[in-house]
């Protein structure tokens, strides 16, 4: 990390990548319809990662209000382990491949550890003009609380 992820009221940095169907996801496409909580995280069957994810799978509706927002979890794990996950851990929302040029998404949102060639546990709420709203970042082994996120949500 050379800078600082982008903090909130920045213009998040847009980007395109598979996810683990292989189809193609896009930021400003997305947030085009509504809000997107982006949660990178090192890797894919770890214990914490697996432990969050599985927690945004069973309050699937509270983190997207409804509809209100959209969920993306992002690695640098290949698509082919992001869709074994996915079906062995029901998720039905989109794990996002960073795999090539690897952590090129994690290193524009400034939480690509290179020696260790994953990204950190950073967390942004990405508006439908593209804006940071919300932000979170957590060291190696510790989980997010997603208390603030519930209440930016909230606030759009």
């Amino acid at each position: 990390m050379t800078s600082s992820p982008p903090a909130v009221g920045a213009t998040a940095p847009d980007f395109t990548v598979q996810n683990q169907h292989g189809e193609s996801w896009s930021l400003r496409e997305r947030v085009a319809d509504r809000p997107v909580l982006l949660v990178f995280y090192p890797f894919a069957w770890s214990r914490v990662c697996t432990g969050e994810l599985c927690g945004i799978r069973d309050d699937f509706d509270g983190f997207t209000a409804a509809g209100a927002a959209d969920v993306a979890a992002i690695s640098c794990d290949p698509m082919f382990t992001l869709r074994a996950w996915a079906d062995a851990e029901r998720y039905d929302f989109d794990l996002l491949s960073d795999f090539w040029p690897h952590g090129a998404v994690a290193t524009a949102y400034d939480v690509f550890n290179a020696d260790a060639g994953m990204a950190i546990r950073g967390t942004f709420l990405v508006d439908t003009t593209g804006v940071v709203r919300w932000t979170q970042l957590n060291g190696p082994g510790k989980a997010r609380d997603f208390a603030g996120y519930r209440e930016a949500l909230a606030a759009l």
